[in-house]
């Protein structure tokens, strides 16, 4: 089974390789044997015309043997190489697909991802400025609020102060009704201790009346015994006119200085019953008043309880929800800094492969070589082997000119820096085959 021969030819695209697959006849053109010996041998038996058939068998043989070894070697690098050629092939697929995906890592994904981020970012913010904003105007309620409960506060504060004026007026009122009431009553008890003594005059009076009138009796019938004494009934009668007169003024006076006093306690104590319902009155007005506004001060203390724990809670809740966005933002980044990470592998991953490619490719380059070598080594013309009867057949000379295509090679450097390429550079090599 005849073997094939890999001739690798690389155009001046700088990634697109080309292969050719040659036949492997033996060469044309042969070399001479490494032996020095057998060489001096045979040109002197060539130089000398003589030819010896046996020498001429051994020099065959060896020649055979030669060439076996050559084939056999050529088809071990003819195997190697086609390795190497696959394995250059893989590489460059796989970076052609990495070249790919970091173009549209590049090209796609950044923008894509920083619309969302920034998308969410507003919204983020959005939302803060309406809580800040509904903060701002529940503190604002309940600074009104604040300013609300002062005021009440100072009014239920006048109010108080009010009530216990009027408490202490009232107090002032009762103790002057006190007093009114213990003057009428002292009043009325001079009144009864002077109607007693009234009663008590009119029966001494009354008494002294009839003592009197019996005096007057007895001085009647006196009288009418003895003539000449002096008149006593006249004397008495004046003396009783002027008692009668005397009581009837001393009830008179007392009778009007009891009616004005009875008449002055009387309108001191309509007045004072007056002033007392009326404070009574302003007392009950401002108890209603001090109980509807202790009403409105719970009801507003309520509010203000219920106003503060709302507060609370929207703190709480904004608290909340800005710890679960800083979380966002944190996992946002963390989602950055990963993908950014990855592109630098990938690019680190790009420049190792790039790497291996050069190396591969200046091995090849050093294979190249070798091979050109052998084939220039192989192609020494051998004008002396004539006589043994050996075809020559000369090298094809376009295969010839085609092995000695120049090749380009194409360096690439990029420098990364926290996943970002700061620096890219070409550099390419042109060189003959």
């Amino acid at each position: 089974m005849e073997s094939q021969r890999l001739s690798y030819g690389r155009r001046f695209s700088p990634t697109t390789p080309m292969y050719r697959v040659l036949p492997t006849s033996p060469p044309a053109r042969l070399r001479a044997p490494h032996s020095t010996q057998p060489g001096a041998r045979m040109g002197a038996r060539l130089g000398s015309g003589k030819m010896d058939f046996s020498l001429a068998a051994a020099l065959n043989s060896e020649f055979r043997e030669t060439r076996t070894n050559e084939k056999v070697e050529m088809m071990e690098l003819n195997d190697r190489f086609a390795s190497y050629i696959e394995k250059v092939r893989l590489l460059e697929q796989q970076n052609k697909v990495l070249v790919v995906e970091l173009n549209q890592v590049r090209d796609q994904e950044p923008p894509r991802l920083a619309n969302i981020y920034q998308e969410e970012l507003r919204d983020l913010r959005r939302h803060v400025e309406q809580l800040a904003t509904a903060k701002a105007r529940l503190e604002i309620e309940r600074d009104n609020l604040a300013e609300d409960l002062s005021s009440l506060q100072q009014k239920l504060q006048d109010e108080v102060t009010l009530r216990l004026e009027a408490e202490s007026n009232l107090a002032a009122y009762r103790q002057d009704v006190d007093a009114a009431a213990l003057a009428r009553l002292d009043l009325e008890r001079r009144v009864g201790t002077l109607q007693d003594e009234i009663t008590f005059l009119r029966k001494v009076h009354e008494e002294e009346l009839r003592e009197l009138q019996e005096q007057l009796a007895r001085q009647r019938v006196h009288v009418e015994v003895d003539a000449s004494k002096p008149d006593l009934t006249a004397a008495l009668r004046d003396i009783r006119s002027q008692y009668e007169a005397m009581a009837t003024s001393n009830i008179q006076e007392t009778e009007e200085w009891y009616k004005s006093k009875f008449a002055d306690l009387t309108d001191a104590a309509a007045r004072h019953a007056e002033a007392l319902r009326a404070a009574k009155q302003e007392a009950n007005e401002y108890r209603r008043q001090l109980q509807a506004l202790t009403c409105d001060l719970e009801a507003l203390r309520g509010s203000n309880e219920s106003q503060e724990r709302q507060l609370r809670e929207l703190e709480e809740r904004y608290a909340l929800e800005t710890a679960g966005y800083q979380d966002t933002v944190v996992r946002l980044e963390e989602d950055i800094r990963s993908l950014k990470e990855e592109m630098a592998r990938h690019l680190q991953e790009y420049q190792d492969l790039l790497n291996v490619k050069l190396a591969l490719d200046i091995e090849i380059a050093t294979y190249r070589k070798l091979l050109e070598g052998e084939e220039s080594r192989i192609t020494i013309p051998v004008q002396s082997f004539s006589n043994l009867q050996i075809r020559e057949t000369s090298l094809d000379t376009k295969s010839l000119s085609e092995a000695h295509l120049k090749r380009s090679i194409v360096v690439k450097t990029v420098e990364t820096r926290d996943g970002e390429v700061i620096k890219e550079s070409k550099q390419e090599h042109k060189e003959a085959a």
